[in-house]
């Protein structure tokens, strides 16, 4: 256990913000890991003759469909952590997430953004994307985008955990985006560890989501001043959120 609390403290050093988080003295922060137990799936490989120009950006690689990616101790990337339940207003970020069409896979996979946060999708490849948002929550859009460099904007109006992102003419690609109406959200790194700063005092829920294995929730103690400790760990056993 004090292994594992060493390298979470070390580790969170480095894992990249997803979203402005606000600046309250007497918050708290809650740290933590995502974890799991059984030995990862394999992800299926990609198979990208139908469009030559993605086949052409995928030659001599071995293209997968990341939907589990471990560390070598089992730290699982990818989640989307959040707090359940209303909190303050805080001011929104002024700043857009962005999501880039690179050798026709969406990058990166999992953000998070804030209701009415601006997201933009981006297209680096010579090739058609179509960008189509799957809501379930009237956050849904579909727009084409057939020249490189082209970007499309959309505020996000509703919650919804998840948002999915596909592409109708690459059948493989995919992404999802977490909207929430407040700033305690984050996405898992490569090691599975996740940090969210500035915290009301008190008892939270925090739920973690994951693709391919859904929803756990936990209680939190958070305290001002000091920072909780919080692990979720997948058996494998887990199924994927239901569609709703």
């Amino acid at each position: 256990m004090m292994r594992w609390l060493l390298s979470l403290t070390l580790v969170c050093a480095v894992v990249p913000v997803v979203a402005w988080q606000p600046s309250t003295a007497a918050g708290g922060s809650i740290q933590g890991r995502v974890r799991l137990t059984a030995p990862p799936p394999g992800n299926p490989i990609i198979r990208m003759g139908m469009d030559p120009r993605c086949a052409e950006a995928a030659r001599g690689k071995r293209i997968v469909q990341d939907a589990v990616v471990t560390s070598d101790d089992g730290g699982l990337a990818n989640a989307f952590v959040h707090l359940a339940g209303s909190f303050p207003d805080a001011p929104r970020p002024a700043g857009v997430v962005t999501i880039d069409q690179q050798r026709c896979m969406y990058r990166p996979r999992v953000v998070g953004a804030r209701v009415g946060q601006t997201i933009e999708f981006r297209n680096s490849d010579p090739t058609l994307h179509d960008v189509h948002g799957l809501s379930k929550a009237s956050n849904d859009f579909n727009i084409g985008q057939p020249l490189r460099g082209m970007v499309y904007k959309v505020e996000l109006k509703h919650e919804e955990v998840m948002l999915h992102i596909a592409c109708d003419v690459h059948r493989w690609m995919t992404a999802f985006v977490g909207v929430v109406d407040h700033p305690y959200f984050t996405v898992s790194s490569g090691a599975g560890v996740f940090t969210i700063d500035a915290i009301p005092p008190g008892r939270h829920t925090i739920r973690a989501w994951h693709e391919r294995y859904g929803t756990l929730t936990q209680s939190v103690d958070v305290t001002a001043g000091n920072t909780a400790v919080v692990e979720f760990i997948y058996t494998g056993s887990e199924k994927p959120d239901p569609q709703r």
